[in-house]
């Protein structure tokens, strides 16, 4: 039978704890209301000790953005509706399918009820709660507006995770055909080939053309040095990422990406996004701006402009605005920068960023789609010509063959 611990409170009013076996929830709550005790939070034991297991951490400790974002607007509406926050986790809590987050908010709602404030409370789960929601919800306790900042950060989720996927479903074509196309050459180089190839070694006066040995030692090289080959590969994976993963490494690789031809632009269009849609969600929220912006320097994911956006705080503290040194970085688009100005003169600059937000999200939809539907043909076409070319190169000696045998 399952043991919960519970918490609550007894006829006099004084706070008690302990624990009682029941068959469910439902019978342990109704048991503790007849004994007189009004309950503050009660949990299952053998769950709580499953998710606190080292090896049951790294399954149940993912936390998706949907989940985050719905888990936000659900205690956003609650609080809405004037329900205590207390009370709000506890239904939350209930609610939610995944485990590691559902234990996550109950503890934060026993910290709660404890005293300790909501956003304290969360700072103990990082990995859970960024720093964007952590200062938001202290915004918005020391402003009394928690459920509308709440809200607001359910739908910057939401936002950010429709782009997200938009992104990756649109490239998710081009990359299986790239796949694919890699898995057939593979297959035609160290199968198909060495077996025509045998075929040919039968006939000493057959003369290959120089397309056709090219193709063949291709083929030869490919099984030859197969394991040279693999670990060439994986080699070259393993030192580029190492590479990657140092902070000179990163910062020049993030240099190399934005002038890349196509991909350059479409990075910095996602950056300038997500900068101006975090940068308005932070203000609108009553997070100061010097704060704000040591938030958003760290969403951009690129170096270069987290540089820029790092000497646009500098410059704020020291009584700037923002425009100025965005602009002197020459990182940004004149229209971001424009648009910024302009807030800043009306006192509009939340509207007028989540407005570029907008923009920017449009655009990187569109140049996305517009891309995949280039790309599709031209790879099909590349396709088609690569396997074209090989099969030309090993049917021209087949037909002298032909000839050969004729005579």
């Amino acid at each position: 039978m399952p043991l919960y611990e519970y918490r609550g409170l007894d006829r006099s009013g004084k706070s008690i704890k302990g624990s009682i076996d029941a068959e469910s929830e439902r019978s342990a709550r109704l048991r503790l209301k007849k004994d007189g005790i009004y309950l503050q939070s009660l949990k299952n034991r053998q769950k709580a000790n499953a998710a606190k297991k080292p090896g049951s951490v790294s399954i149940q400790s993912k936390v998706t953005v949907e989940d985050m974002s719905l888990m936000t607007r659900q205690l956003a509406t609650l609080l809405k509706a004037n329900v205590p926050l207390v009370e709000c986790l506890t239904a939350v809590a209930d609610q939610i399918e995944n485990p590691y987050l559902r234990s996550v908010v109950s503890d934060i709602r026993d910290q709660v009820n404890e005293g300790v404030s909501f956003h304290k409370a969360m700072s103990k789960y990082p990995k859970v709660f960024n720093r964007i929601f952590i200062s938001m919800a202290e915004a918005g306790e020391a402003s009394g507006t928690l459920d509308i900042i709440l809200l607001r950060l359910a739908e910057f989720l939401e936002s950010q995770n429709e782009l997200q996927n938009k992104i990756q479903s649109a490239l998710m074509y081009p990359v299986l055909m790239l796949v694919f196309t890699a898995l057939l050459l593979i297959l035609m180089f160290v199968y198909v080939i060495p077996k025509i190839t045998e075929i040919f070694d039968q006939f000493p006066k057959l003369v290959l053309p120089w397309y056709s040995k090219l193709i063949i030692d291709i083929s030869d090289f490919m099984l030859t040095y197969w394991q040279f080959l693999i670990f060439a590969t994986v080699a070259s994976a393993i030192l580029f990422l190492r590479w990657k993963s140092t902070p000179n490494g990163s910062n020049q690789w993030d240099a190399i990406l934005l002038k890349f031809p196509v991909v350059g632009k479409l990075t910095r269009m996602i950056a300038v996004s997500r900068f101006t849609r975090t940068l308005s969600t932070l203000l609108t929220g009553g997070v100061p701006m010097l704060q704000s912006m040591d938030i958003v320097k760290n969403v951009v994911d690129n170096h270069v402009l987290e540089v820029a956006v790092n000497a646009a705080r500098d410059n704020i503290s020291e009584g700037e605005n923002i425009a100025g040194p965005l602009k002197k970085s020459g990182e940004f688009p004149p229209l971001v920068i424009h648009m910024i100005h302009i807030g800043e003169k009306t006192g509009d600059l939340e509207n007028m960023l989540t407005q570029v937000s907008d923009a920017y999200d449009f655009q990187v939809r569109n140049k996305v789609e517009g891309l995949t539907s280039i790309l599709e043909p031209i790879m099909i076409i590349l396709m088609g010509v690569i396997v074209g070319i090989i099969v030309f190169a090993i049917m021209m000696p087949i037909m002298q063959l032909t000839d050969i045998s004729n005579f």
